[in-house]
């Protein structure tokens, strides 16, 4: 397993991990009224807060947030944080103290909060941040919505070993419609949803060197998709890796229902000792391929 920013027990500053949270969430208007959908909760937790924990898991633990919406959640979640997971004891009056109980799993993170701006486009935000990740080697960016058991450790061996500015995760997803094969007017063969064979989709959980910040502007309209990783892509520098296991986008209230439903089933693998190597994991197998990526999203939702 690689070992982001811990190296031999110290730690150093050769990873950061960004993470854009700062859409409106404009299809999940249910849940996203008074809150940024980084924070709809799943199993008890936001959305955020899993993802985090599937870095910081492979020793991934400096995280960079962009934020836009509703930006005010955010900041207040992370400044609560430690009352909000642990029990703790409070004196009033003049000398008031607050004592914590226990230790949280978050223990020795660092996480930079960062106001992008509420209408900017994923690139503009991106940019924005660059002052905060100027030192780091390699710069890990993922989506606030996208739940995964990708596994970082072999993500990032996979990014060291071609040499390119960029790597992308791509992921196959199903069809939303039943497919079927006929043979004159019979029909001999129906699939439910079946997977769109070799066509790859943005999956996000990217990997970047310095270089990715040529691609970007502060300007608010930059895209990440559709600028960004479109030219980087034209250029031959970026490859993609592929993911075969568990990956869900928290897109719509629909994605939510059905998370919902594997979480009551106990089906869901990023809950699961997001550490260990995808081969491990009952039911989700994960083969890398050097695949060279010869094309860019053109239209993605602002994040």
């Amino acid at each position: 397993m690689v070992s982001g920013n811990q190296t031999n027990g110290s730690v150093d500053n050769s990873t950061k991990v960004v993470i854009l949270a700062g859409g409106q969430g404009l299809r999940m208007r249910e849940e996203t009224e008074t809150r940024p959908k980084p924070m709809v909760e799943v199993a008890g937790r936001p959305i955020l807060l899993h993802i985090m924990r599937q870095y910081a898991s492979y020793g991934f633990n400096d995280f960079v947030i962009c934020l836009g919406y509703k930006a005010d959640v955010i900041k207040k979640y992370f400044l609560d944080f430690h009352y909000l997971s642990n029990d703790f004891t409070i004196k009033v009056g003049a000398e008031a103290q607050i004592a914590l109980h226990g230790e949280i799993e978050e223990a020795g993170w660092t996480i930079t909060l960062s106001d992008t701006g509420l209408n900017s486009e994923t690139g503009s935000r991106f940019k924005q941040i660059q002052k905060y990740v100027k030192d780091a080697d390699l710069v890990m960016l993922t989506y606030g919505d996208g739940l995964a058991d990708v596994n970082i450790g072999k993500l990032v061996e996979f990014h060291k070993s071609h040499g390119r500015i960029a790597t992308v995760t791509g992921v196959l997803t199903p069809s939303p419609f039943g497919e079927m094969k006929l043979s004159g007017e019979s029909v001999s063969q129906f699939q439910e949803k079946p997977n769109n064979a070799e066509k790859f989709i943005n999956g996000g959980f990217f990997v970047f060197d310095q270089r990715i910040f040529s691609y970007v502007s502060d300007a608010y309209e930059c895209s990440l998709e559709r600028d960004c990783l479109k030219n980087v892509a034209a250029d031959g520098q970026m490859m993609m890796y592929r993911h075969d296991g568990f990956w869900r986008c928290l897109d719509t209230q629909r994605d939510l229902v059905q998370l919902q439903k594997l979480l009551a089933s106990g089906s869901v693998s990023w809950l699961l000792n997001q550490g260990q190597s995808a081969s491990q994991k009952p039911g989700f197998a994960q083969a890398p391929q050097q695949t060279a990526l010869n094309f860019a999203p053109t239209e993605t939702p602002v994040k």
